[in-house]
């Protein structure tokens, strides 16, 4: 990633969304560029997250090109004025949102990057990530965080959460995922008994592309302090450039709000962070029999 042109989250996913727009709308870039009378390498670098100067008039063109909703519109306007760097400081990496600020719902924008990394680290120290919950112990966790929802809307919500999964069972390039969790989340119980039993043994029968560890809580605090929850999401490789498609992002998620790094000191430092986790949780087979061991627990 270009020191003097790096790309950000805002960018990464404006650009990804015109771009599916785009081959939705089965044009070419070439194409595409000619009709709203732009440069075609103008509208390749905003489709890649490149172009730091982005014009509010070249994404309403393209959006009347591809027939996008009002709505669309408006959330991919937003993301034009968030990837903008002449609205906040050159040095400035971070994007923050709010569950209500300008982004719609549906653009869960941590999910598409998720869908797209070829690997994502994770770091649990209370509750199994979504990645790989069961339905059941999504649906308690969900009917406590949504006590509004109705049994539909919550049914929808679990089957969301659900379909997330498929990114790791996949045929065709599925993503590798390296999950180390807290010995908290295996004794803390989501829904009762049964639904924890059921849970831990699916963490301890992951397909081969998922490798889950425990830290125990005998080792302490091997950071010198409670990290909190963190994910990092590595992306393929361009066969032409033998570069990542995206550069490697931190995604950081508590009670009211996300983060997203992708500075390359704050990512090396999660590197960092999540090695030293590693060196002293336990290995993938001792790791499967204390989850077996506890699901047997929970059971009795």
């Amino acid at each position: 990633m270009s020191a003097k042109n790096p790309t950000t989250i805002p960018r990464r996913q404006l650009g990804r969304q015109l771009r599916e727009m785009r081959q939705g709308a089965g044009l070419s870039i070439a194409d595409a560029a000619r009709l709203i009378e732009r440069g075609a390498g103008t509208l390749q670098r905003l489709e890649k997250g490149e172009n730091p100067r982005i014009r509010l008039l070249d994404i309403e063109a393209l959006c009347r090109l591809y027939d996008a909703s009002a709505e669309k519109v408006e959330a991919l306007k937003a993301l034009a004025r968030e990837g903008d760097e002449r609205a906040r400081p050159v040095d400035e990496r971070v994007w923050w949102h709010r569950f209500d600020d300008l982004i719609p719902d549906d653009f869960e924008t941590y999910m598409s990057l998720e869908a797209a990394a070829a690997q994502v680290i994770m770091y649990q120290p209370d509750v199994v990530p979504g990645i790989i919950q069961t339905a059941d112990y999504a649906r308690a966790l969900e009917r406590v965080f949504f006590d509004s929802d109705s049994p539909m809307d919550l049914e929808q919500r679990i089957q969301v959460r659900m379909q997330r999964q498929t990114a790791i069972t996949r045929r065709l390039a599925p993503v590798d995922v390296d999950l180390l969790v807290d010995e908290s989340v295996i004794r803390r119980v989501a829904g009762n008994g049964k639904v924890m039993a059921a849970q831990l043994r699916k963490l301890a029968d992951t397909p081969p592309n998922v490798r889950v560890r425990v830290l125990p809580f005998n080792a302490g605090f091997p950071l010198g302090c409670a990290p909190g929850p963190f994910v990092m999401l590595r992306f393929p490789i361009d066969s032409n450039t033998k570069e990542p498609v995206e550069p490697t992002t931190v995604y950081v998620e508590s009670y009211g709000s996300r983060l997203y790094y992708d500075r390359t000191d704050i990512v090396d430092r999660y590197v960092a962070a999540h090695e030293q986790l590693g060196c002293v949780a336990l290995s993938e087979t001792d790791s499967k029999y204390l989850l077996r061991q506890v699901a047997k627990e929970f059971e009795a």
